[in-house]
């Protein structure tokens, strides 16, 4: 079946996987009481609409029950050092409980095994495949700082935003899973093409789930099938960049139905890449957010994160200098970071680099240590 097939979805927790399988298959019939629990499971689920009963979807699966071959899928996926993973096992994300009757049957991981972060640590950064210069520049801040911070960054692994959140997320490489990209198609192809060596690298550093087998196209409606993944996997959806129409703001729309925080970054009254964003803003859907410490902020509501970190600064960097303010929030906290690297995070000029350096070195803020420099924590 599809993603999201409810009538699938609710088969399968009524009488178990094994079960659901023989009645799709035609090896096992279905009573009318079984029909009639499908039919209430849905209407308690929020759907709409008459169940037009079990043979309809009966009709739906039959054609691809000859195209069954777990053996081959899952002797595909230990070619490419991935799992399958299912509720209840130790890697299984539990936030994905809240999509309730839409929680995913199983998903196919691609990387190194190790637990997927909780919600509360991870941040969503999406947006328009064609992003403008200010939105790459913007993400790529976002992501680098998150990471830094020990937050893991998810998106979708298209071109544009997800791409530029990826590749920032992946050289930011904090010690936890640094980046999750959700696939629409089966994670045996990385797709699209053109992010092959990016999502291979995402794979090695991180992870790369879907929830549909190898071998599966990703078709239009699994693409937005997939962003309720993003989206629940999360504990803040931030919209970068997005047209008036844009897919991201159908990831925005399913965590706001989830209770997950949505925030947006504004751009140009001018820009039509920033519509969606301004839309979402408007209509009161989300939070405008400008820098990585007020994502944290909704990311950890409670205080941990980011966020007693910016209130200190307010008060001990009065007097900085607007390239040291830029330079301090390029500098990562655990690891160190080079002089080159730091020129092209904080976008400035070695010599600027330097003797920024050398005042936040003397006002207690960074340290040298190995030929590399890092931030060191405010007191208090």
């Amino acid at each position: 079946m599809e993603p999201q097939d409810a009538a699938g979805l609710a088969l399968i927790r009524l009488t178990g996987a094994v079960d659901a399988l023989r009645i799709a298959s035609g090896d096992l019939a279905a009573g009318p009481t079984l029909e009639r629990d499908i039919g209430e499971a849905l209407s308690e689920a929020g759907g709409s609409g008459s169940w037009p009963g079990l043979a309809d979807a009966l009709r739906r699966w039959r054609p691809r029950v000859p195209e069954l071959a777990p053996d081959r899928d899952l002797a595909t996926m230990a070619r490419l050092g991935g799992r399958l993973i299912i509720p209840g096992d130790d890697l299984w994300p539990i936030q994905l409980a809240d999509l309730g009757l839409h929680e995913p049957v199983c998903l196919w991981w691609r990387g190194t095994e190790q637990p997927l972060p909780e919600a509360d640590t991870s941040v969503a950064l999406v947006g328009s495949r064609d992003s403008t210069s200010y939105g790459a520049s913007v993400t790529g801040d976002l992501a680098y700082t998150l990471s830094q911070k020990g937050f893991t960054v998810i998106s979708g692994g298209a071109y544009g935003i997800d791409a530029h959140a990826h590749r920032a997320a992946l050289a930011g490489g904090s010690d936890n899973m640094p980046t999750i990209a959700v696939m629409a198609g089966g994670v045996d192809r990385f797709y699209p093409a053109g992010n092959e060596e990016l999502l291979r690298a995402v794979a090695n550093q991180g992870a790369v789930l879907a929830e549909v087998p190898p071998g599966s196209a990703p078709t239009r409606y699994r693409f937005l099938q997939r962003n309720r993944l993003i989206a629940a996997l999360s504990a803040v959806v931030v919209v970068v960049e997005a047209r008036w129409r844009s897919g991201a703001l159908n990831t925005a729309h399913h965590a706001e139905t989830l209770g997950r925080a949505v925030a947006a970054v504004p751009g140009s009254v001018h820009s039509a890449n920033s519509a969606g964003c301004h839309r979402l803003l408007r209509e009161g859907g989300a939070v405008c957010v400008t820098d990585a410490g007020e994502v944290a902020e909704l990311a950890s509501p409670i205080g941990t994160g980011l966020t007693g970190e910016k209130h200190v600064e307010a008060a001990e960097h009065d007097g900085l200098t607007l390239e040291d303010l830029i330079l301090l929030d390029a500098l990562p906290l655990r690891s160190t970071s080079s002089i080159e690297k730091l020129c092209s995070v904080a976008g400035l000029g070695q010599e600027a680099v330097r003797a920024g350096l050398g005042r936040l070195g003397l006002l207690g803020l960074a340290t040298s240590e190995r030929g590399g420099w890092k931030r060191l924590k405010a007191a208090g």
